[in-house]
């Protein structure tokens, strides 16, 4: 569910990053190969929710992909062998149930228009995955971000790790890896930063405490 129709969400993605998606597509394959590839084993079945431009969908590695966005150019951009999606994520997902072992989301959730829709996208995300497969969500933590937060015009959802974390037990997720502090908050539309430096990040620890203004959320569905 959007509070925008598709044509209103290819407005606002179109004027807020296609003079930066080559360097958005450089950030991507660094977070993936040095971070994220180790959630995907090379047979998972994933989900890329909300795939926005494609930079997940297209870079993972996985056995089978599948890609859901409300806004239609994204099936042009999610990268080819990808089955899209074109749906409001709170209706039921055409997929059958335990047909997926990861769903990635990033940056997705608070465009959603209130805690219903949240809850009943979690609902189809457990429905859909196989027992023991993985959710991984990453957003900004209202936490840290009390004014900037309200920068952008489709955020609707305000979210930390704890709220987020506590959505996802009552619905039968066991949360496996939780950070309060991951990513900055510009890391893909904020100054063109050498990507170097990202991967160094990725590596120390210790900076994400200072710079990071993203939560991290990692939950399995019980076995």
């Amino acid at each position: 569910m959007s509070a925008h129709d598709p044509t209103d969400l290819q407005r606002i993605y179109d004027a807020r990053f296609a003079q930066n998606l080559a360097y958005r597509d450089r950030v991507w394959v660094i977070l993936i190969n040095d971070f994220f590839q180790q959630y995907v084993g090379p047979k998972d079945r994933v989900l890329d929710l909300g795939a926005g431009y494609g930079e997940f969908s297209r870079h993972i590695l996985c056995g089978k992909k599948f890609a859901m966005d409300l806004n239609p150019d994204a099936r042009s951009r999610v990268g080819s062998g990808v089955a899209f999606i074109e749906q409001d994520c709170s209706a039921p997902w055409p997929l059958d149930e335990c047909s997926l072992d990861v769903v990635f989301t990033s940056n997705f959730f608070e465009h959603l228009p209130d805690k219903t829709a949240l809850g009943r996208t979690l609902d189809e995300a457990h429905r859909c995955l196989s027992p023991g497969g993985r959710l991984i969500a990453m957003g900004p933590n209202i936490k840290f971000l009390p004014g900037s937060y309200w920068d952008f015009w489709d955020h609707y959802l305000p979210l930390t790790e704890l709220s987020l974390g506590e959505a996802l037990e009552t619905r039968g997720f066991k949360m496996t890896r939780v950070e309060d502090r991951f990513l900055p908050y510009t890391m893909a539309t904020g100054p063109k930063y050498p990507v170097a430096l990202l991967r160094a990040y990725l590596r120390i620890r210790p900076a994400w405490k200072i710079f990071g203004r993203q939560f991290l959320v990692v939950a399995s569905k019980a076995k």
